[in-house]
């Protein structure tokens, strides 16, 4: 049951991966709901470059090979000491994103009713929350 939980979350960070190098190329679908929105300006908190879009799906990416290399599910890159260390950093960051940042992003939030702030709360923390439990399931039962 366990591997089922894993390769649904290595999945979905390979889908998130993917999905940032499409943004990267250009691409808009699912755009306006992925980036938080000042709330009285209606702008958004930030813009990211081209750069910084690859950057982070390239880091999805390897996320997704530490999950499936601390899990045996690669042949070529064993579970090692750096693979845990790894996970137990990744089940961190994850964690603390779906916490958030006290404002725009997270479970508390400050910023609510634009429609970044309802993706973020029905998906995207809830989202962020499972794949940090499944670098701690990887962590403990490998």
């Amino acid at each position: 049951m366990a591997a089922f939980f894993i390769i649904l979350g290595a999945s979905i960070l390979v889908f998130i991966g993917l999905i940032h190098m499409y943004w990267g190329c250009g691409g808009s679908w699912g755009s306006k709901v992925v980036l938080p929105v000042k709330k009285d300006s209606g702008e958004y908190a930030f813009v990211p470059r081209k750069i910084g879009t690859f950057a982070v799906a390239l880091a999805i990416l390897c996320f997704a090979m530490i999950l499936l290399a601390q899990s045996v599910y690669l042949s070529f890159w064993n579970p090692s000491r750096y693979t845990k260390w790894g996970c137990i950093a990744l089940a961190g960051i994850f964690f603390l994103r779906a916490v958030g940042d006290m404002k725009y992003v997270g479970f508390f939030k400050k910023v609510k009713g634009t429609k970044f702030s309802m993706y973020d709360s029905w998906l995207y923390s809830p989202l962020c929350l499972y794949i940090a439990l499944i670098f701690v399931v990887v962590v403990y039962r490998y």
